[in-house]
């Protein structure tokens, strides 16, 4: 009685067992499928940044991107080894749910051998009065007898169906125990990953500071050279700043001069170029594309985020856009349909174009070729020009968006 008590319980709670494993499952699966997806994309961006590095340390003049380089590696080998140890945790928990049913169904299988042997225990012992004269002739009526001879049949027939129900939870005992096994050995392999990135991750860190300590013997060359990289971006932003003022000078005196005169000018501004009207109309087309526009170029990484920033001497400095490291010659393309308002050479020597839209204006700088002419219309993703190549091998190229004098941050207006 008792273990048929305790059976009926585990039946009752097997239901509960399923719905939640049924449940879990899906999302343990959703899971675990972003969760290697996410450690695929990290993969391949160290890959991406152990390519550059090789090329990088070539040129014995680039110690800061080398230092910068290995710094994003390490970074990135962080964030593998702690997608693995979420894969070994998610897998922990998986291991122990599977031990949790392992157990369940082994209590199962007890009760229901117990129960068995009970049955087979009861039919031997009533094995004499089973035989088919008994039943019929030792009873009080045919009617009893049959009844009798009945509940025997049913008895035994309820046996048989017990014993192949004890087979087929076997079966099953036996496949949730090859998952187990299966599972352990995923997590042995986690495990070997997990300590060949820290492997990595050390060997990276010691070439992290030998990068460190031989930039400390060159630091004076290496401040020198970030100083006047630092140089050159303020002496950008102050160009490009002025060149902005003059667009939005020359815009407010067009208009003045339009009013003075009688001209109708309620619809917007005026271009450097010719006097031309831009209407309201294509700054509130500009306007209604925030957060659509595509990116003005394919680049490998950022290099600085829109505002202020301190660079690798320690120093502070303001960005004005967002500045990208790119492939040399990648095409640069107009984000957003407009008149090119200027063209105009940087202090490193490459060049730069302004597009108007309307009271809104994006800058495009770091050019080593422009294909377009001041004062010509230009469509969204016509190609401006490529990516210049630059003298320490980096190219890097900066994009901006304005609106009259105030500076915006790009992020916000690309999708």
């Amino acid at each position: 009685m008792q273990i048929l008590n305790r059976q009926n319980i585990i039946l009752k709670l097997l239901p509960f067992f399923l719905l939640v494993a049924i449940a879990i499952a899906p999302v343990q699966a959703q899971n675990k499928k972003q969760l290697e997806r996410d450690k695929a994309k990290i993969e391949r961006e160290i890959a991406r940044l152990s390519q550059e590095l090789g090329k990088v340390q070539k040129n014995s003049k680039n110690s800061a991107k080398q230092i910068n380089l290995i710094k994003q590696r390490i970074q990135e080998r962080n964030k593998l080894i702690n997608n693995i140890n979420t894969q070994m945790s998610a897998l922990d928990n998986q291991i122990h749910r599977t031990e949790d049913s392992l157990r369940v169904m082994r209590g199962q299988i007890d009760s229901m051998k117990a129960e068995y042997a009970e049955v087979v225990r009861t039919l031997y012992a009533m094995r004499t009065n089973m035989t088919p004269t008994t039943l019929i002739f030792d009873n009080q009526s045919y009617n009893y007898s049959y009844l009798k001879m009945k509940y025997f049949s049913e008895y035994s027939r309820y046996r048989k169906h017990r014993a192949t129900a004890i087979h087929r939870k076997e079966r099953q005992f036996e496949d949730i125990n090859l998952d187990l096994q299966r599972q352990r050995k995923e997590k042995s392999n986690l495990l070997s990953q997990e300590k060949k990135q820290k492997d990595a991750l050390s060997r990276e860190q010691q070439q992290q500071q030998k990068q460190l300590d031989k930039a400390k013997r060159d630091e004076k060359s290496l401040n020198q050279q970030i100083a006047k990289k630092e140089q050159q971006k303020r002496q950008l932003q102050s160009q490009i700043q002025k060149l902005i003022n003059a667009e939005v000078a020359k815009s407010a005196k067009s208009s003045s001069e339009s009013a003075a005169s009688g001209t109708s000018n309620k619809t917007g501004s005026t271009s450097n170029t010719g006097g031309k009207v831009y209407s309201d109309a294509a700054s509130a087309d500009f306007v209604s594309n925030k957060g659509k526009l595509s990116w003005p170029v394919s680049y490998q990484s950022v290099a600085r985020e829109y505002g202020v920033y301190t660079h690798a001497s320690g120093g502070q400095n303001r960005n004005y856009g967002i500045d990208l490291n790119c492939a040399p010659g990648a095409t640069v393309s107009c984000v957003f349909a407009g008149t090119v308002a200027r063209i105009f050479t940087t202090p490193t020597g490459g060049l730069g174009v302004i597009v108007r839209h309307g009271s809104y204006m994006t800058v495009y700088a770091g050019l080593g070729n422009v294909s377009v002419t001041q004062g010509s219309k230009v469509n969204t993703r016509q190609a401006l020009g490529t990516v210049a190549s630059g003298s320490d091998g980096q190219s890097e190229f900066s994009f901006q968006v304005w609106c009259g004098k105030d500076a915006l941050n790009p992020r916000s207006w690309l999708r």
